[in-house]
């Protein structure tokens, strides 16, 4: 499960410092979403859990008479995304839990997420709120990932962690795969008041390593990022650690290509409206 304090602390840092490889990890993910956006008109752009910026910053500059706001309940990733914008006049960040943010008179007819939605505590009341601010006829769109299985660069690896790592499973508590069942999600935002909700199933490939060495590449990556990286920081050091790193190797020399390691990935892109 991973809570706000997590954005808030270490892991928020991490993925500040490292937005370069979380960027290129889901390159093909924002690809698809930027494709479904250019259908959706919008000149107020709510970018929810922003991250690093990357979503927001290519809004900015596709849509130049727009204004994009970005909000990220991490400091780290807000500064890093703020620095990213370089004074682009039509985009701005701000640290806030979009659960309860208040935009002012800023009314989004636009809202938009790359896998920023599935940390809220309590995403019915989240969506509710979210739908409170956003301007009347408003469209929501965002990608969460499908089931597990699905994601073998998440399923793969948490099967070959030693069993005292790895992290329990609860499916809806807060974290990556809270979002993978699609009834589960409708139900959240039917509850909310979002109407004419619907999922589309995308697949893409979820870049973990590249370079003259991609497996010592992917090794550092997922070492930082992603669900495994606490269960890996947690054993450094124990009689587990050279053993699962063996089998990590090994794992990733069998994904291996020339020059990179993209593992398949498994997303829903779900879209509603504000009537």
């Amino acid at each position: 499960m991973t809570q706000a304090f997590d954005w808030q602390g270490e892991v928020g840092r991490k993925w500040a410092r490292l937005h370069a490889l979380t960027d290129r990890a889901f390159s093909g993910l924002t690809q698809h979403l930027l494709e479904r956006l250019e259908r959706l008109p919008g000149k107020a752009v709510l970018d929810i859990g922003c991250g690093a910026g990357e979503l927001s910053l290519a809004l900015a500059r596709q849509r130049p008479q727009a204004e994009v706001r970005g909000v990220d309940i991490s400091a780290d990733l807000v500064g890093a995304a703020a620095h990213r914008a370089s004074g682009r006049a039509n985009v701005s960040f701000a640290q806030a839990d979009a659960a309860w943010w208040s935009p002012g008179p800023f009314r989004p007819d636009l809202l938009v997420s790359r896998h920023g939605v599935m940390f809220f505590a309590d995403p019915v009341a989240a969506f509710a709120h979210l739908r409170e601010v956003a301007a009347p006829g408003a469209s929501l769109l965002f990608s969460c990932f499908r089931d597990r299985r699905l994601n073998p660069w998440a399923s793969e690896l948490a099967a070959i962690l030693p069993p005292e790592f790895a992290a329990p499973s609860d499916p809806v508590a807060p974290g990556p795969f809270a979002f993978a069942e699609d009834a589960r999600v409708f139900a959240i935002l039917a509850g909310a008041g979002w109407q004419g909700i619907r999922f589309e199933p995308v697949d893409f490939t979820y870049v973990v390593g590249v370079g003259a060495d991609p497996v010592g590449d992917a090794v550092a990556f997922l070492s930082s990022i992603g669900p495994a990286a606490a269960a890996i920081e947690a054993m450094r050091g124990t009689p587990a650690e050279p053993v699962f790193h063996q089998r990590l190797l090994s794992w990733l020399e069998n994904h291996a290509a020339p020059g990179m390691i993209a593992l398949p990935a498994a997303a829903w892109i779900v879209t509603a409206r504000r009537e």
